[in-house]
């Protein structure tokens, strides 16, 4: 979870002026920055900052543990998101196949030649943040916002869960297939870089010949990485991968891309905008509380 929402906390149990204004700067970076990530429009997240900091500014003080408070400001950001009308076009309706996201056989036959650090890895760490979140919002938006609230915002599988309204179970498949999603896109030649292309079309129709005990390690290497995974799966797995070249790189550069994930900056909202708005949602809680009295 992010350290701001647990500050913020803290903050608006001191109850002062000051101290207020902090915790709703706080917030609205945190909020701002999400729905960048998710809709990637700036005037879309400076409306959603605005409208969940009103929604959420009256119910703050009620708020007594930073997890409550997170849950709840995800899931008004959230339901925003999704109907920004600018974000149709990051949208599209293709499910991710696990199949088709799995390497085929000229890319594991280029990772078991590889020695070192392979020429996908290579490829990866020459992205920039744009890029990637670029690639982020080509996802589906039930994967782009698994993917955003656990490898961009630190949130757990059960927050998530609760979020989205989801099991656990379901949030860990989506985040599984969006991460293989992103990991491939990465390794992409530069040049197809510059097409936009929905997930289904950017996928091969039936993929090449692989291993079977291969697809099968692939399909838990999320759950290893996060350390997720069952001791005797994770025991199978690396005994698997200790006589596998491909299957290392492949972990290598699915590895990678989280990284590089959970590295994306935070984008920062227009001073002279939040400011307003803050010092209107203050206004508004100064007339609850009058109005209370």
């Amino acid at each position: 979870m992010r350290a701001e929402i647990e500050q913020a906390v803290q903050l608006l149990g001191r109850k002062d002026p000051k101290a207020l204004e902090h915790a709703l700067a706080l917030l609205q970076d945190t909020v701002f920055s999400f729905s960048m990530k998710v809709c990637g429009q700036r005037e879309d997240a400076e409306d959603i900052m605005q409208e969940v900091l009103m929604k959420s500014v009256r119910f703050l003080p009620q708020f007594e543990n930073s997890k409550a408070l997170a849950v709840w400001l995800y899931k008004v950001a959230r339901n925003r998101c999704l109907m920004s009308r600018r974000t149709s076009k990051f949208a599209p309706k293709e499910k991710l196949s696990l199949d088709n996201l799995m390497p085929d056989g000229r890319e594991l036959a280029a990772l078991a030649g590889a020695s070192g650090e392979t020429p996908e890895l290579g490829v990866m760490r020459a992205q920039d943040a744009e890029h990637l979140q670029a690639i982020v919002r080509q996802l589906p938006p039930a994967h782009r916002l698994v993917l955003v609230l656990h490898d961009m915002e630190g949130l757990s599988d059960q927050e998530i869960a609760e979020i989205l309204r989801i099991r656990a179970g379901t949030v860990r498949v989506r985040l599984h297939r969006a991460r293989l999603f992103v990991r491939k896109e990465l390794a992409k030649p530069k040049g197809r870089r510059r097409q936009r292309l929905s997930p289904a079309a950017a996928l091969p129709k039936r993929a090449p010949h692989r291993s079977g005990r291969c697809k099968a390690m692939f399909a838990e290497l999320s759950d290893y990485l996060d350390e997720a995974l069952d001791d005797s799966l994770c025991r199978e797995l690396e005994k698997h991968m200790s006589g596998c070249r491909p299957c290392r790189g492949f972990l290598s550069s699915l590895e990678e891309t989280i990284r590089d994930c959970r590295k994306t900056p935070d984008a920062v909202p227009d001073a002279k905008k939040a400011g307003s708005m803050r010092r209107a949602a203050l206004s508004e809680l100064k007339r609850v509380a009058t109005a209370s009295a």
